[in-house]
C-alpha cells in the first residue's frame, strides 16, 4: 500500500483510524505527506486548540494526555491520552512541523463534563474525598473507534449500556476469534497504508452502522453534530483542502448530508460548565485496557515498539526481551534470541499469518528463554508488553499554581516522578532527605499519595525513613483538587490541617493529625491543632479513646527532635493524657467480658510502650534515650527490680522529668492490677498481661512472677479464668513461648495446672489454650514439646547453672563463653566495651 489517498473532488479527506494504533499512525503520516492539507482537524476537545502548539516543544515527550476538569470541581475531570504511536499525535506532529493549523472538533469538554455529572445517579452522590482512579471518566475513550464500548461521553450510566464492538464484529466476520490478531494481520503487517485501506475501513464502518445504528452510543449523535459544524467552518475558510483524523466509527456520520440547522438543534440546551485544560504526563500502563481508562489496547509497549522500530521488529523485540531477562539475572544468550526468532517465524507460518505478531513472539519467549516458566513471562509482560514509560510536559504548559510549586520542589530536591515503583531510603540527618520526607508527608496529608511509607529492610533508627514511590497520572487530578487549599504545597497542607483539626470528631483523629503535622513540619498549623487537641482531651473521659490517642502523640514527642521540631507543648499534653489514663485504667478494667478484656489488653500494651518512649525522651541519660536499655543500679534514673514484698517503686532522684516519675507510677498501677488475688471483677487476661509487662520491664522478680502464676493457677481458680490469665501472661506471640522455654518453673506450673483441670472443664479451657500456643513459632512449640516429654526439671532450677540439659542445649550457663561476647555487645550498644578492665567475667555478671 504505497499510494496515498487524495482528497475527494467534492469533499475533505476523512481518515478513519484506530486510536493508539501504530499502523493507523503510519498511514495517517503518509497520507498527510501526500495530500498536504491546509488544515488538520482532530477528534478531541476544542479547548485544546490554545495549547496544542506545546506538542512541538522538545520537552514534550509522549505518552501525555489532555486533562480537562471543571473549574469549580477539579474532581470532575477527564483525560484524552496520546502516545507516540497514536494517529492523532502523528497528525499533530506533522501539522506543527509544516506550520499547518491544528483544530480539535469533538464536543467541548465544558459540555462532556457537565453531561457526565448529569448522567450520574442522584441517589449515589460522589464522596467528599478524592475519586477512585478507576472511576475517573475517560473522554479519550470516545477516540477509540475499534472499541466503541468506550466511546460515550464520560459518565457512569453509559458504561452499563450494551454496545457494539466493531473490531470484534469485523474479526468474527473474517473468521478470527481474536480481534487484536485480526487487526495486526490486516493493518499492522501491511506496510504504511494507502487509500484503499482508509476506503475499506470507511465502507466497513458504514455497513456496521447500517446494521446496528448507533450501536449503543446514544451520545454520539451530539458529538458528531458538533464535528460536522466544525468541519463546515474549516471548509468555509480553507475549502476542501481539509484533513480530518477521527475514529473510523465516526466517518460515515461525517460524510452524511445534513443541514447546519439540524446539527445546531441537536446541540441546543446541552449542559455546560466552565472547564480548564492542560497537558499532563501519562504512562503506557494507564493506556492498557485493564487500567480502567478504556484506551482500547492491551499492549502499549508492543505497539510503541512496532511504530518506532526502523526495521526487523521481531528481531529487535526479542533482543529487548533478552536484555531485560539478563538484567534480572536470567541465563539468556544471543543463541536464545536466534532460536526465539526462528520459532516465532515458524509459528507465524504455521498459523497462516503474514508476519510474527505478539502472540508468536511471546510463545517463542516462553519456550526458548523462559523454559516454560510463568515467572519471567510475567516480568516481560509487565515491563515490555505494557511498559512503565512516563511522559513529560514542558514547563511552559499551563498548570495550577500548586502543580508549579510541586514541580519546583521536586526539582530542588532531585526527586523525579517515575512510573516504575521504587523504594527510597531517607536519612533525616541530611537536609535534602529531610526535605524529601517533609514533601512526601505534606502530599499525603493533601491526599496526593505519590509515596507510601514502607518498612525499612536495613537500619531501624529513628533517623531513617523508607518510602515506596510511584507516580500515577490521576495524581494530577488530586493536585488540582488540593489547589483549593493553597497555591503552594506548604500553604495547602497547613490550611487543610487547620480545617481538619477544627472539624475532627475524635481525640485519636487530632493526635494523628498532630503527628502528621510534625512529620510534615507544618509549624503554622500546630497552634490550631494543639488547641483542638487540648479541648478534646479535656472533654473525653473514655479511657479507650485516651489510650488510642496517646501512642501517636508520644511518637511525635519522642521522634520530633530528629526533624528539629519543638515538641514541648505536645509533651505537656502527652503527660496529661498519660496521667488521666493512669487514674482511669484500673476501674475501666472491672467487669469486662472476653471481647472487652481483649480490647483493653491492646490499649494497655500500647500505653505501656508509649509511656516507655515518653520517659526516654525526658531522660537525661544518653544511653537510655538512644538504646532504651535499663541503666545500672544506683544512678537514680530508674528504680531497682522490685522484690516480692515491695509494693511501690523507689522514688526517682531529684530533678528527673515528670515523665520518668510517671513511668514509676505506671509500674505501680500495673502491679496493683497483677496482684488482685483472683477477684472475678478484673479479668485474668488483664492481670496476666500486667504481670508480664512488669516482668519484661525487669520490675518484677522471677520468683514473684512464679508466685503470681501459682496463685492464678491454684485449684480455687475457675479453669476458664486461669486459662485467661495464662493467655495474658504468655499469649500473643510476644516472646511468651521463649519465656517458658528458658524458665522451666513457669512451664512446670502450666503443665501441672493443665493436668489438674477437671474433664468437664477441659472443653471450655481448650480454645483459650489453643489460641495462646498457636501464636508461637513452630520451633518454639517443638522445643516446648521436647521439654514436656522429657519431664519436669529438678526442683528449684530455672534453667541456670546445673539444670538438666534440654535436647539441643548445654548442661547450663557457661560463664566463660558468655563473658567472651560481652565487650562486643557493649560496643554495639554504644557503651564502654571494657568497664571493669580485663575482668570479662565480672562484666558478664
Amino acid at each position: 500500500m504505497t499510494g496515498a489517498p487524495r482528497a475527494r473532488a467534492a469533499g475533505p479527506l476523512l481518515l478513519g483510524v484506530r486510536h493508539h494504533g501504530p499502523g493507523s499512525a503510519r498511514a495517517v503520516r503518509a497520507a498527510l505527506e501526500a495530500c498536504a492539507p491546509r488544515v488538520v482537524l482532530i477528534e478531541g476537545p476544542p479547548e485544546a486548540d490554545t495549547i496544542v502548539r506545546l506538542a512541538a516543544e522538545k520537552d514534550m515527550r509522549p505518552p501525555v494526555a489532555l486533562l480537562a476538569h471543571a473549574a469549580d470541581d477539579p474532581g470532575r475531570a477527564g483525560f484524552w491520552p496520546l502516545a507516540g504511536f497514536s494517529p492523532e499525535w502523528a497528525a499533530i506532529q506533522w501539522a506543527l512541523a509544516h506550520e499547518v493549523p491544528v483544530r480539535f472538533i469533538d464536543l467541548p469538554a465544558a459540555n462532556s463534563l457537565a453531561m457526565s455529572a448529569k448522567q450520574t445517579p442522584a441517589a449515589a452522590p460522589a464522596p467528599a474525598g478524592p475519586p477512585d482512579p478507576a472511576a475517573l471518566p475517560d473522554p479519550a475513550a470516545p477516540l477509540e473507534p475499534v472499541d466503541p464500548g468506550d466511546q460515550a461521553a464520560p459518565g457512569a450510566g453509559s458504561a452499563e449500556r450494551l454496545r457494539v464492538d466493531p473490531l470484534s464484529v469485523l474479526a468474527e466476520t473474517a473468521g478470527y476469534d481474536d480481534p487484536e490478531r485480526w487487526w495486526e494481520d490486516v493493518i499492522e503487517h501491511r506496510g504504511t497504508g494507502g487509500a484503499e485501506a482508509f476506503t475499506a475501513v470507511a465502507e466497513a464502518m458504514e455497513a456496521l452502522r447500517a446494521e446496528y445504528g448507533h450501536g449503543g452510543h446514544e451520545d454520539d449523535a451530539v458529538r458528531e453534530a458538533h464535528m460536522r459544524l466544525r468541519l463546515r467552518e474549516a471548509r468555509r475558510e480553507f475549502g476542501d483542502e481539509v484533513a480530518v483524523v477521527c475514529g473510523a466509527w465516526h466517518v460515515p456520520a461525517l460524510g452524511e448530508r445534513t443541514t447546519a440547522t439540524a446539527d445546531r438543534k441537536l446541540l441546543k440546551g446541552l449542559p455546560k460548565v466552565k472547564a480548564e485544560i492542560s497537558w499532563v504526563p501519562w504512562t503506557h500502563r494507564r493506556m492498557a485496557r485493564h487500567s480502567g481508562y478504556g484506551a482500547g489496547i492491551t499492549s502499549p509497549g508492543w505497539y510503541d515498539h512496532l511504530f518506532h522500530a526502523p526495521d526487523r521488529p521481531v528481531e529487535r523485540w526479542l533482543t529487548k526481551v533478552a536484555g531485560l531477562l539478563r538484567a534480572e539475572d536470567f541465563a539468556v544468550s544471543s543463541a536464545h534470541v536466534i532460536e526465539a526468532v526462528r520459532l516465532a517465524e515458524t509459528l507465524a507460518a504455521m498459523r497462516g499469518r503474514p508476519l510474527a505478531g505478539l502472540a508468536e513472539t511471546l510463545d517463542a519467549v516462553r519456550a526458548v528463554m523462559c523454559e516454560g516458566s510463568d515467572v519471567p513471562m510475567a516480568l516481560v509482560w509487565d515491563r515490555l508488553v505494557v511498559g512503565d514509560v512516563l511522559g513529560e510536559v514542558p514547563e511552559s504548559a499551563p498548570a495550577a499554581p500548586l502543580q508549579r510549586d510541586l514541580t519546583r520542589t521536586q526539582r530542588s530536591l532531585r526527586l523525579k516522578p517515575e512510573a516504575l515503583e521504587r523504594e527510597l531510603e531517607l536519612d533525616l540527618r541530611k537536609e535534602t532527605d529531610a526535605g524529601r520526607s517533609r514533601l512526601l508527608h505534606r502530599l499525603r496529608l493533601l491526599g496526593v499519595d505519590w509515596g507510601s511509607p514502607a518498612v525499612s529492610r536495613g537500619s531501624t533508627g529513628t533517623f531513617r525513613e523508607t518510602w515506596r514511590l510511584r507516580w500515577e497520572p490521576e495524581l494530577s487530578v488530586r493536585i488540582a483538587e488540593a489547589g483549593v487549599w493553597g497555591t503552594t504545597v506548604l500553604s495547602a497542607a497547613t490550611a487543610k490541617a487547620e480545617t481538619e483539626a477544627r472539624s475532627a470528631k475524635g481525640l485519636a483523629e487530632v493526635t494523628e493529625l498532630a503527628e502528621r503535622c510534625l512529620l510534615g513540619a507544618l509549624s503554622g498549623a500546630l497552634p490550631v491543632v494543639m488547641r483542638s487537641l487540648a479541648d478534646r482531651a479535656a472533654l473525653d473521659a473514655d479511657v479507650g479513646h485516651l489510650a488510642q490517642a496517646l501512642p501517636a502523640l508520644v511518637r511525635s514527642v519522642r521522634y520530633g527532635d530528629v526533624r528539629g521540631t519543638d515538641t514541648a507543648a505536645l509533651g505537656e499534653v502527652a503527660v496529661g493524657l498519660a496521667e488521666r489514663i493512669l487514674v482511669g485504667l484500673p476501674p475501666a478494667c472491672v467487669g469486662l467480658d472476653a471481647d472487652g478484656a481483649a480490647e483493653m489488653r491492646g490499649h494497655m500494651e500500647a500505653v505501656h510502650r508509649a509511656i516507655g518512649l515518653l520517659s526516654e525522651s525526658e531522660s537525661e541519660s544518653e544511653s537510655e534515650s538512644e538504646t532504651g536499655i535499663q541503666p545500672e543500679a544506683g544512678t537514680g534514673t530508674e528504680p531497682e527490680t522490685w522484690p516480692a514484698a515491695e509494693a511501690q517503686p523507689q522514688p526517682r532522684a531529684a530533678g528527673s522529668g515528670a515523665a520518668g516519675g510517671l513511668r514509676g507510677r505506671w509500674a505501680a498501677m500495673l502491679r496493683s492490677l497483677a496482684g488482685r488475688d483472683g477477684t472475678p471483677a478484673t479479668p485474668g487476661l488483664i492481670r496476666g498481661r500486667a504481670a508480664r509487662l512488669l516482668l519484661d520491664d525487669a520490675r518484677l522478680a522471677e520468683d514473684e512472677a512464679a508466685r503470681l502464676m501459682g496463685l492464678a493457677l491454684s485449684p480455687g481458680t475457675d479453669p476458664p479464668e486461669a486459662a485467661s490469665w495464662i493467655e495474658g501472661f504468655i499469649g500473643g506471640g510476644a516472646g511468651g513461648g521463649m519465656l517458658l522455654v528458658h524458665d522451666e518453673r513457669l512451664l512446670g506450673l502450666v503443665d501441672r495446672w493443665l493436668i489438674s483441670v477437671p474433664a468437664e472443664a477441659f472443653t471450655d479451657v481448650l480454645p483459650l489454650l489453643r489460641r495462646t500456643f498457636s501464636a508461637y513459632d513452630t520451633g518454639v512449640r517443638r522445643t516446648l514439646g521436647e521439654l514436656v516429654r522429657r519431664g519436669p526439671a529438678a526442683e528449684g532450677h530455672s534453667g541456670g547453672q546445673g539444670a538438666p540439659a534440654a535436647p539441643g542445649f548445654g548442661p547450663g550457663l557457661d560463664p566463660h563463653r558468655a563473658a567472651a561476647v560481652v565487650p562486643a555487645v557493649r560496643l554495639l550498644l554504644g557503651l564502654d566495651p571494657d568497664p571493669h578492665g580485663n575482668d570479662t567475667m565480672e562484666a558478664a555478671r
